[in-house]
């Protein structure tokens, strides 16, 4: 006999340490991610840009596939974000890892839109799991 949860009824139950360290995981694969993008983006144009928008795009939806939920592609996105606007902020010396044009901007913003976008995807059907839906 399985029993179906209400939407939401996990933020109820009390945090599993395995699910925790996977998250926690995710955010620091998300930084590294985020790091690594931030000096390909730049070095070989267009290729860099494009390898470092598809390591990001595959760590987002790798990390829903793994998970199977919304806070699984947040994890990596908020360690991501992080990672790329810390290293963005320029130094009082003038410093900066980001150069000025149009090319940072593409792959902040369109790391962002992978983000929400593999956030808001339907979820994989589980294995034995019915609709996700009552009444479907």
């Amino acid at each position: 006999m399985t029993s179906h949860n209400p939407p939401g009824s996990w933020l109820a139950q009390s945090p599993k340490p395995g699910r925790i360290a996977a998250y926690l995981g995710l955010a620091v694969l998300g930084a590294v991610v985020g790091i690594a993008g931030s000096l390909v983006q730049s070095a070989w144009l267009p290729g860099g840009l494009l390898l470092a928008l598809l390591a990001t795009a595959g760590l987002f939806y790798g990390s829903l596939r793994a998970t199977g939920t919304q806070l699984g592609v947040m994890a990596p996105a908020v360690g991501w974000l992080m990672a790329i606007v810390l290293l963005s902020i320029g130094r009082p010396e003038g410093d900066g890892l980001f150069s000025a044009g149009i090319t940072p901007l593409v792959f902040m913003l369109g790391g962002m839109a992978e983000a929400v976008i593999c956030a808001t995807m339907k979820r994989p059907v589980q294995p034995g799991g019915g609709p996700s839906r009552r009444g479907s």
